[in-house]
């Protein structure tokens, strides 16, 4: 392989912290890198070194020749007076750049519903991202750097964006550095990674979910090191003791034995215990939305949707930028009231939301952070377990000295986890979630999930963080042209589904009812036309000048609620990583619909034969439970059958 760049003895050093120390590295042709650390530990100076655009207080950084590198910042640099036309390809003429199929599919896939001539400076932040990204990807490089690519990104665009990456160019051509918080796309895109800490940059082979093991066998070896180095200090401790006597005799000292690198797994989450627990605490309603209507003057959110929410759900909510998923959340969350049709609302709901802004911290921005905490409760119940807010701060990565600190000079990230923890404490049992993994490092999401695990509650997340979302909920829903629709096969199923039926994702769909867990709806809005001559990507609209891509797929006939999909190739690497993750999901949910039925058919035997409707009502909610099931077992069929053919 050809060294890229090389980077030796590299130091900087800010006034507050020394960010790199004697460091040496090298970047080579074929290299796929995702970087990883804390927050502040160096990850974007580490780019911007390696770029050139920042100078090492001490070292040298050498590019192998004319070497052409191309860098995604976290903040774009875009002229808002421009054209989106003339911010991605400038003053090209249309016949050079729209000849090119490289450019076409880019640009289809990312621009297809952003007007081409509308002005930049009234885009959305997640237009923003998607035409700098453009912009950026349309270029020949050497080497691509990528901070926080997926930022603003929705699911579809996470996963198109690293199919590209995959595939942009010849096997040992070429290198890729990024730097995200997005575990599913690192283990997609990176062949290695790089742990940005303490000043060094530690490497390990393969993606993240290879990283993590490495990780915890260095740490299992450290931790016997240290245990063989405290042996040996303790036997010469004793032969100083005893004096001269001691040499004519060994003791002997118990070494405690080195934790196994997984050898006992940790316990799943109990579904069905916290479910137990949720509805003592929740009674046996929680949300139902009842032909509630939602709409902004002549825009349509969603018509005549009808969900009902049970005691104890995980439920993760997916949907495009725009497609009504904050709506759906203050609407459940009484911020926001149905322009038509009704929500119930269990009478011991008791919830708490976190927001994808900030405000309720920057209101805090004078007070330190012991004060705030001095004004909550002092113990929040964890597992069981009455535990501290001061070490639950510590567990979520605060230090002594942060309680000292001012709210408003804490990290975006630090805000975000002080947020979360203060909604605990006020112990809610529906928790709503918007984009809660903003502003977390890796290690900080991994806290995060585990916190989760062993909260009883109600549980609604959106997140555009397909791994947190995977990992934290048990039930996966998809906001698609003013619906919400069930997505037993998880991401994957979402994902066919906007590719196989683009259109749907623009008109209304039919509503109708829905047993418990299901959700029905209509409504939605167009999309603006993308790039001329530019054929939308997998799932995008196209503009009306755009060249029309093959018919899509029909959909499913009337009636049904799920799409079952073709054979697909076998899977490998992260991909079957992340669907044996979502076998045992889908496993913890089969148990969990079974005890639901055993339960359902106890109710109706226990219940008063005369009493019809409330008869009605059992079976209705039993034969729902059934159908769920019977989805369930047929996505774990096909992900069973794909991780037979690759082996797993």
């Amino acid at each position: 392989m050809t060294v890229l760049i090389s980077a030796k003895d590299v130091c900087v050093e800010y006034p507050s912290a020394k960010v790199f120390d004697a460091v040496t590295l090298g970047v080579h042709s074929g290299e796929r890198i995702g970087i990883v650390g804390r927050n502040g530990d160096g990850k974007s100076t580490l780019l911007a070194v390696l770029s050139g655009s920042y100078a090492p207080d001490v070292g040298d950084v050498v590019p192998n020749g004319a070497l052409r590198i191309g860098v995604l910042a976290q903040a774009d640099n875009l002229d808002d007076s421009l054209s989106v036309h003339a911010a991605v390809v400038g003053d090209a003429p249309e016949h050079i750049w729209a000849s090119e199929r490289r450019i076409r599919d880019i640009l289809g896939a990312l621009l297809g519903d952003i007007p081409w001539e509308a002005d930049v400076g009234r885009l959305s932040g997640g237009q923003r991202r998607r035409v700098d990204l453009a912009r950026l990807l349309i270029g020949d490089w050497d080497v691509l750097m990528l901070d926080e690519p997926t930022n603003h990104l929705d699911i579809r665009a996470i996963t198109w964006l690293a199919g590209h990456l995959r595939s942009r160019w010849p096997r040992g051509v070429g290198a890729l550095l990024v730097v995200t918080h997005d575990r599913w796309f690192l283990d997609e895109v990176a062949t290695s990674m790089w742990e940005v800490h303490g000043g060094s940059i530690v490497p390990f082979e393969g993606g993240f979910s290879a990283y993590i093991q490495q990780r915890l066998e260095r740490e299992r070896l450290a931790r016997r090191t240290e245990e063989k180095r405290q042996s040996i200090m303790r036997k010469e401790l004793a032969w100083l003791a005893r004096g001269a006597r001691a040499r004519a005799t060994k003791p002997k000292f118990h070494i405690k034995a080195a934790l196994e690198l997984i050898g006992n797994d940790p316990p799943a989450r109990d579904v069905l215990e916290l479910r137990r627990a949720a509805t003592s605490r929740l009674g046996k309603q929680v949300f139902e939305l009842v032909g509630a209507q939602v709409s902004f003057g002549d825009r349509l959110v969603f018509d005549d949707l009808n969900w009902r929410i049970g005691p104890g759900e995980r439920i993760g909510i997916l949907g495009e930028n725009g497609a009504g998923k904050t709506t759906l959340l203050k609407l459940l969350a009484g911020q926001l009231q149905p322009t038509s049709g009704r929500l119930k609302r269990g009478k011991s709901v008791k919830l708490a939301q976190l927001s994808q802004r900030l405000d309720e911290m920057e209101e805090l921005a004078g007070d330190r952070v012991r004060e705030v905490l001095s004004r909550h409760k002092a113990w929040i119940e964890v597992e069981g377990k009455e535990v501290s807010t001061s070490k639950m701060l510590q567990g979520l990565g605060f230090r002594p000295e942060h309680l000292q600190a001012y709210v408003g000079d804490l990290s975006g990230g630090q805000k975000r986890r002080l947020q979360l923890l203060l909604l605990l404490t006020e112990e809610p049992n529906v928790l709503i979630l918007d984009e809660p993994g903003n502003d977390m490092d890796t290690d900080m999401l991994a806290v995060i999930e585990d916190l989760l695990d062993s909260w009883p509650g109600t549980l609604l997340m959106v997140s555009h963080d397909r791994y947190l979302m995977e990992r934290a909920c048990d039930d996966l829903y998809a906001m698609i042209g003013g619906s919400i629709r069930h997505l037993p096969g998880g991401v994957d199923e979402y994902l066919r589904l906007m590719a196989a039926a683009p259109a749907a994702a623009d008109g209304p769909q039919p509503g109708g009812e829905r047993g418990a867990g299901q959700a029905s709806g209509r409504g939605g809005a167009a999309h603006a036309a993308g790039p001329p001559h530019i054929a939308a990507g997998p799932g995008l609209p196209a503009g009306p000048l755009a060249e029309q891509p093959d018919p899509p797929c029909a959909g499913p006939p009337a009636g049904q609620s799920s799409v079952r999909p073709a054979a697909r190739p076998a899977l490998s690497g992260g991909t079957a990583h992340q669907a044996r993750k979502r076998l045992a999901a889908i496993e913890r949910k089969l148990a969990s619909l079974e005890a639901a039925q055993a339960a359902l058919s106890q109710e109706m035997c226990a219940a008063d034969p005369t009493d019809y409707e409330e008869l009605l009502r059992l079976q209705a909610e039993l034969e729902a439970t059934i159908t769920e099931a019977a989805a369930q077992e047929l996505a774990w069929l096909e992900l069973s059958e794909q991780l037979e053919a690759a082996g797993g």
